[in-house]
């Protein structure tokens, strides 16, 4: 019988079966080192096959990913943790402060949606918490990342409509991520206050959110239309990607590689190249190449 993993508790799974009902299964034996790279051989958003033996419910199989996204272990630094599986696009919410979003962590995140090839659409939340000033910096940024192709929405979520919101989701199965406290489990609990999802304050010390979603979690607005909520993320590793790579996952790179001197080049040394001319003339922006630059000096995420 053919299931979609809903939620990952340790040895147990919730799948919800074809006909909607949701059961609690464990991995068969074969399945347990399927991925030893990995953290878990089996994440939320997988399609996996499963059986009943008296009363209790194995997962058998599991069928080809589509796409996932994936990013270095914080516990396991030498293994990958898969966020999901199988997800139409990720929404990474971003805020300018309370707490702050850096642009590194915002260009690791995309690098990896890019090298997976998962849609991805920035949401800058909060924006009624914004002075003059700070709105500027964002529209900066919102108009650069929208420049270079990213769909971007600005909203507040306690304030403003959804409505972009539910049409830019409906009908998809969508991943939100982002930090702690940038407001994913509030816009679920906004889209449905059924889900009844537990948030907490922002550390007014630290300026960071509290981990209040502690599991991966799908939550189904309706037939057609799904939300994965995650926990929080500090820091976004990369993991698998050739450093000779990195350039191909930003597109203004890309749309201006032919014209550097060197076909191979890859914008750290060589003479003649391009996208350093482009920085230097501002149509590229810096924290856009500082973070390039960091991604590829980095000796520890490539395997």
């Amino acid at each position: 019988m053919v299931a979609v993993v809903q939620k990952s508790l340790g040895k147990y799974f919730s799948v919800k079966k074809n006909d909607g009902e949701i059961v609690t299964a464990t991995l068969a034996g074969k399945l347990r080192n399927l991925d030893a790279d990995s953290t878990s051989p089996i994440v939320i958003g997988d399609k996996v096959e499963i059986i009943n033996q008296n009363d209790d419910w194995s997962i058998v199989q599991l069928f080809e990913r589509k796409n996932f996204i994936a990013r270095k272990s914080v516990k396991l630094s030498k293994r990958r943790h898969i966020i999901a599986a199988n997800v139409d696009q990720c929404l990474l919410i971003v805020t300018k402060k309370s707490p702050k979003t850096s642009t590194s962590f915002i260009d690791r995140f995309l690098v990896a949606c890019e090298h997976n090839n998962v849609p991805v659409s920035i949401i800058f939340n909060k924006t009624d918490l914004l002075n003059k000033e700070e709105l500027q910096s964002l529209d900066s940024l919102f108009n650069y990342y929208k420049k270079i192709g990213y769909s971007c929405l600005k909203i507040s979520f306690e304030h403003d409509s959804l409505e972009s919101i539910k049409k830019l989701i409906k009908g998809k199965f969508s991943l939100i991520s982002g930090h702690s406290g940038v407001g994913k489990s509030t816009l679920i609990n906004k889209l449905n206050p059924n889900f009844n999802i537990r948030v907490s304050e922002i550390s007014d010390y630290h300026e960071q959110g509290k981990h209040t979603t502690t599991f991966s979690e799908i939550y189904d607005l309706d037939n057609e239309t799904s939300l994965i909520d995650t926990p929080g993320i500090r820091g976004f590793g990369l993991v698998k990607i050739d450093r000779k790579d990195i350039s191909k996952y930003f597109p203004e790179f890309v749309q201006n590689q032919h014209k550097c001197k060197y076909s191979n080049c890859v914008h750290i040394n060589e003479p003649s190249c391009e996208i350093k001319k482009l920085i230097s003339s501002g149509v590229i922006l810096l924290s856009r190449y500082d973070n390039y630059c960091s991604m590829f000096r980095s000796e520890d995420i490539y395997r």
